[in-house]
């Protein structure tokens, strides 16, 4: 792997875990709890019907709430760190960026 690469995927991996709380606070999943009006309060109405009126425990909206309130997790940032490295390889890769 060539340095260019290297150096995304290790700035995309650092960038996607320090954006996620801003992320998920503007998606509307807050300390507070869920916004109104917001993304996660349509998540949220969405997955009720979808459950018969109750959201499920350990769910995606459930999930991402609890993130949002008490801070995402050291599992959950190795996670997202993954994903942010994953893709910033794949757009250095795409745009030719080599020595």
């Amino acid at each position: 792997m060539d340095p260019f690469t290297l150096i995304a995927t290790g700035a995309a991996a650092a960038g996607a875990i320090v954006a996620a709380p801003a992320v998920l606070a503007a998606a509307g999943f807050t300390a507070g709890g869920i916004a109104a009006g917001s993304l996660a309060s349509s998540l949220m109405s969405a997955a009720a019907v979808a459950n018969g009126g109750g959201v499920a425990a350990g769910g995606v909206v459930a999930t991402l709430q609890a993130a949002g309130a008490a801070g995402i997790p050291l599992a959950g940032q190795a996670i997202v760190g993954t994903l942010g490295a994953a893709l910033g390889a794949a757009a250095s890769m795409v745009s030719n960026c080599t020595v």
